[in-house]
């Protein structure tokens, strides 16, 4: 008898989270500023006591997404679209957790083009609907590690990264990415500060083996619907085995290059962000463990619940064979 085994990123449609479920973004700041800042892990004060209001298009901007469904889908509750839209890092936008929501229309998107550049046979600078038009967009639901300790499952919408390089023919020499987010100091404020609370713009970088992993997605939506502004429209990059702050918002420019390449938060603080940024519950950051995190399920009272964190962030089967000759206490 045939056996067939559930892959780790399956999950059945009845847990999927139903469109009635979303959350008016505007209500849930009103009520109780979900964006409260926090250091270490996310607390409940944060997010308990606010009620859940059936949502309409009014209160979910943004035009709805033709996509399919992918097979990457975890079978784990999805956080709710309040908090996803509504709990954010996105220093451009501010350092609070609500202060990218609120502050989301400094954000200009329109028009909007990204260069890749470097190592590629075809170098170009191209528009976003341009760039995503010959794909076929697909909703994939991964989870979402923060290094803080907090983390969520989110129903991104998107293309998988390798599809897009290939386009642009990297060749031989090209060993990793460098993505760059929006830099834009007339409009994104905290760009534009006398002393700004990190180097802009922001850096992040990835080997190619990486970068061409099926799990390596280029998300425009969530929910349904095209990205908000807070959660780095128009295309942001989701690496759902990584800690969050790999997966740089707002891109405008990928190259691809020789040598590993700085990166914002390992050239601010190695010690504490390392240019890997595997989760790894085995090494903890220099200020709190990393065994444990705190879901975020929704913004309602018990909407936060305590679990074990799982290596790779439980996509050990399709990542690990990419480090079986590294140490990972060292190279973290």
């Amino acid at each position: 008898m045939l056996i067939k085994k559930r892959k780790t990123w399956d999950v059945p449609e009845t847990e999927v989270t139903d469109e009635t479920a979303y959350v008016s973004r505007r209500d849930i700041m009103r009520a109780a500023g979900l964006g409260a800042a926090i250091s270490g892990t996310v607390g409940y004060s944060c997010l308990n006591g606010l009620g859940h209001a059936q949502a309409d298009d009014e209160a979910r901007p943004g035009k709805s997404l033709d996509f399919v469904k992918g097979k990457y889908r975890v079978s784990e509750d999805q956080t709710d679209y309040e908090a996803v839209t509504g709990f954010n890092n996105f220093y451009e936008l501010g350092t609070s957790k609500g202060a990218p929501s609120q502050n989301a229309e400094w954000l200009k998107t329109d028009p909007w083009s990204i260069t890749v550049e470097g190592e590629v046979a075809k170098p170009g600078k191209i528009g976003f609907e341009d760039l995503i038009a010959p794909h076929q967009l697909e909703e994939r639901i991964y989870r979402l590690r923060c290094v803080e300790a907090w983390s969520m499952v989110v129903p991104w919408i998107g293309i998988p990264l390798a599809d897009v390089l290939k386009r642009f023919e990297p060749t031989s020499n090209a060993k990793y990415l460098r993505f760059y987010t929006l830099f834009d100091p007339e409009n994104l404020k905290p760009q534009s500060a006398r002393w700004p609370s990190i180097p802009f713009p922001y850096k992040e970088g990835i080997r190619i083996d990486e970068a061409m992993n099926p799990l390596a997605f280029l998300v425009t939506g969530l929910y349904g619907k095209e990205l908000p502004n807070q959660n780095g429209a128009p295309i942001r990059l989701a690496l759902p085995w990584k800690y969050g702050f790999k997966s740089i918002k707002s891109i405008v420019k990928i190259q691809l290059v020789k040598n590993k390449p700085t990166t914002t938060w390992n050239e601010q603080n190695p010690r504490e962000y390392g240019f890997y940024a595997n989760v790894n519950p085995e090494v903890s950051h220099p200020r709190w463990s990393q065994a444990m995190e705190r879901r975020i399920v929704s913004a309602g009272r018990g909407g936060v619940k305590r679990i074990k964190t799982k290596m790779f962030n439980g996509y050990a089967d399709e990542v690990a064979g990419m480090y079986s000759d590294m140490n990972l206490a060292k190279y973290y």
